[in-house]
């Protein structure tokens, strides 16, 4: 809406005819009038007020009412103007909105009188020419998404560590400092609880990674994108293939049912209009030819929408339902940091639909189980290497301390605890499994959520054993959490073993782009390198550096790489049939050609496998970061 306010010795107007059928009937007073001492408000309600017409009207009401104690009146002019905008409502939304504004002001006290809609009329009036007499206003609707995150902002949380015993220890802040426990023997954990406490999301130096997966040629910036959006480059295509490939393999394994829900949405569903309101992220919005559409952020809104449509019953329950989903989140410039936080990503999402909160109990502690093992298996130490988080709302935590001990238990190290006073979030309790980054920046991984309110926005039910229709609890399951977080973190954990342990920093074998560099002393020896590494195909990614560089100077270029295995090859090797292998952060070893593909194949077990992304010949690649 748009308003010209101007304080007027005197208005008085004339109507002459009318501009369409939706032109108001009026008496023989109001064809003309005459206001002295009046506040004239000159009002265009514009397309975007139709979404809200009660908010629009509440907010211009708002503000014409401050306009007059400013100037000390009490008598108005409403005049509708359809010249301040070329965005204009409808005629009827316009209409009703003007009327809700004189009810308002009405109701405020105010003195109004209303000039008729819909009719072309002359006027004039005589501007008293103050610094106040002439104002002009642009009033927005405040989206629902805007008042859910400002509300969240305003949301009280109390903060505490649990220790093993389920005691909990509240925290405060003195001087700087974290108060309420003892975290000598745990630096990570006070790490995490003062990033957490702080809620600053933004980053002011580059973390670590982001040099890295340049210099290692995994992703890059894609400047004709929008920021936050990535170039995934051969070797990082591949690492990234590999952890999406183990996360379905896992999930398929426990027997979830896997699927796919499209990447947009409707944002007028009154399903997801309001789950949008709820959710307090940032939409990208697209405008297709039929609909004002957002992409998703999560792949909730895709199954809760099948599920709908399935006939459930309790013998199905509990059931799994499992994307690797695609989704967008238009994070704010500020806190995007590489693939730390990034507006694409790709999120392995399980929702688990339980009968009740028994059965979701007991299903949540099953996928935490499973979580915990998915992230061992990916090459994480747990519980050294991450942080435990569980936010509930108070009443939850209080009747349902026997869940929170049989986490503990298996967590088997005290986390970091969030209560609110009351449910703010569709959820009742939340787990994280957090990282803490070479910058002391935390980054939530695996996590979970008990959901008492979406079953009932989505219309989803079930059959119970006595035959009645009800609702499901549903159970929200990332098992590792976004696919480039992960990469994220194993860039910056591989930094920090470095740098406290001076281990040379390294990627898990089974991620490692190259797993073995045969490097030829001289050309003489290529083709034995080319037998070796035929052999290997299917059992580990083997590369041959066949440039005419030095054999130092190959062996420093793998090592940059962070290739797990080098092996020189010559004259010795090629007579003796043994491989010297340097092995990375290990002593080198000498192995035969059978011994070798043993190793590979023990350590390659139980995972996924992709041949090389690149030439198999490194004389043969493009470089891709400059």
């Amino acid at each position: 809406m748009r308003l010209l306010l101007i304080h007027s010795d005197w208005i008085e107007y004339q109507v002459k005819q009318k501009t369409g059928k939706w032109a108001e009937v009026i008496s023989e007073e109001e064809k003309s009038q005459r206001l002295e001492e009046v506040l004239v408000a000159f009002i265009t309600a514009e397309k975007e007020d139709e979404k809200d017409t009660e908010q629009i009207s509440e907010k211009a009401c708002s503000e014409i009412e401050a306009v007059l104690k400013q100037l000390k009146l009490n008598r108005l002019m409403l005049y509708p103007y359809a010249h301040l905008s070329s965005s204009l409502a409808s005629p009827e939304k316009g209409k009703a909105i003007f009327r809700k504004l004189e009810e308002n002001l009405r109701a405020k006290g105010v003195e109004v009188k209303r000039s008729p809609f819909g009719w072309y009329k002359a006027f004039k009036l005589s501007c008293k020419g103050h610094p106040l007499s002439e104002l002009s206003k642009e009033i927005r609707i405040e989206r629902k998404e805007e008042k859910a995150l400002e509300a969240e902002r305003k949301l009280v949380s109390h903060w505490y560590v649990v220790d093993l015993e389920s005691k909990l220890h509240e925290l405060r802040m003195e001087r700087g400092e974290l108060k309420g426990f003892d975290f000598s023997t745990y630096p990570n954990l006070e790490k995490f609880a003062l990033h957490e406490l702080a809620k600053k999301r933004k980053g002011k130096e580059e973390p670590i990674h982001i040099k890295l997966m340049r210099q290692l040629e995994l992703v890059d910036y894609e400047p004709a994108s929008d920021p936050g959006n990535f170039r995934f480059l051969p070797k990082g295509k591949l690492v990234k293939n590999l952890l999406e490939q183990l996360v379905i393999n896992w999930m398929q394994e426990e027997g979830a049912l896997e699927v796919e829900t499209p990447l947009m949405y409707d944002s007028a569903h009154p399903a997801l209009s309001d789950y949008l309101a709820r959710f307090p992220a940032r939409q990208y919005r697209i405008n297709t030819p039929n609909k004002d559409c957002f992409l998703r952020f999560s792949a909730c809104f895709g199954q809760f929408l099948m599920i709908k449509d399935v006939s459930l019953s309790y013998k199905h329950l509990p059931l799994w339902v499992f994307e690797l989903a695609k989704s967008f989140r238009l994070e704010q410039r500020g806190e995007l940091t590489g693939l730390r936080r990034l507006r694409a990503f790709t999120m392995p999402d399980c929702h688990a639909f339980c009968a009740d909160l028994e059965q979701a109990k007991h299903e949540l502690l099953k996928r935490f189980q499973l979580s915990l093992n998915l992230q061992k298996k990916i090459g994480f130490n747990l519980p050294e290497e991450f942080e435990f988080a569980i936010r509930a709302t108070k009443d939850f935590w209080k009747e349902n301390e026997e869940l929170i001990v049989s986490l503990l238990k298996l967590w088997k190290k005290p986390a970091l605890v969030e209560l609110w006073d009351q449910q703010f979030f569709y959820f009742i309790l939340k787990y994280e499994l957090n990282f803490v980054d070479s910058l002391d920046k935390a980054s939530a991984l695996t996590t979970d959520q008990i959901d008492i309110e979406n079953a009932k926005r989505y219309g989803i039910s079930y059959e119970t054993r006595e035959g009645r229709t009800e609702e499901p609890i549903i159970l929200h399951l990332s098992p590792s959490g976004a696919i480039e977080r992960m990469l994220y973190v194993l860039l910056e954990r591989a930094w920090i073993t470095h740098q406290n342990e001076g281990k040379k920093p390294t990627l898990p074998f089974w991620l490692s782009p190259t797993q073995l560099r045969l490097i030829p002393v001289s050309s003489d020896y290529l083709a034995n390198c080319e037998q070796i590494a035929e052999s290997f195909k299917g059992v580990a990614r083997v590369d041959i550096d066949d440039r005419e560089e030095s054999v130092a100077r190959r062996i420093r270029d793998a090592e940059h790489e962070w290739i797990p295995l080098i092996i020189v090859y010559g004259a010795k090797e090629r007579e003796s049939g043994k491989l010297a292998a340097r092995v990375r952060n290990e002593k080198e070893q000498t192995l035969t050609l059978e011994e070798l593909k043993n190793k590979f194949t023990k350590e390659n077990e139980g995972y996924p496998f992709s041949s090389l992304p690149l030439p198999h010949l490194v004389s043969k690649r493009p470089r891709f970061v400059g």
